[in-house]
């Protein structure tokens, strides 16, 4: 890394174990993509009125040549991330698994346009809401994205299909087409 690894907490103290993980994971990063400029991880406790046990957020900031990689698990995906150090593991290994798909991007072996995923949306707020992919990344969608279906018509849980753009928004990764999907089959 050309810039130093920079570790902040948030809500939580700062441990020295726990920055140690955070430097041997993000050192084992350049294994997957030798040009990182920079890395910084947040881990966030969260606040003490939370009644389903303290479940740790870790989001990374990768920065690469023109392109930077952001994993943020803003809703953990379950109760393992009551332990930081799962929580750290989870978030690296999506980061790894991010790093590798923009280096094979580089190298060409990946075609240039989006293939369809799968997933199950999360939450549903005013004009947009969020989609957990299968791969377990999180997927933020506007409603004008939905296609063959009313957005008001989705519900929390309901089956998706969505394609992720290529380009992340301000929100991390983005679907460029979200369609329900039928008990049975894809609502056409």
């Amino acid at each position: 890394m050309q810039i130093p690894l920079q570790i902040s907490f948030r809500n939580m103290d700062p441990s020295p174990a726990v920055e140690a993980r955070i430097r041997e994971k993000a050192a084992k990063l350049e294994r997957f993509h030798d040009r990182i400029v920079g890395c910084i991880v947040v881990v966030e406790a969260p606040h003490r009125h939370h009644h389903k046990g303290k479940l740790y957020n870790v989001r990374i900031d990768i920065t690469l040549p023109g392109k930077d990689v952001v994993v943020d698990r803003a809703k953990p995906l379950d109760h393992a991330h009551e332990d930081v150090y799962v929580a750290i593991r989870d978030a690296f290994d999506a980061a790894a698994r991010r790093l590798e798909d923009q280096a094979r991007k580089i190298r060409g072996s990946v075609k240039g346009h989006a293939a369809s995923s799968h997933g199950k949306i999360e939450n549903l707020f005013g004009d947009y809401g969020f989609i957990t992919t299968a791969e377990g990344d999180e997927v933020y969608f506007h409603r004008n994205s939905v296609i063959g279906a009313n957005f008001d018509a989705l519900e929390v849980g309901n089956e998706v299909s969505l394609v992720v753009a290529e380009e992340e928004g301000e929100r991390g990764l983005q679907a460029s087409t979200v369609k329900p999907i039928g008990k049975h089959h894809i609502v056409e």
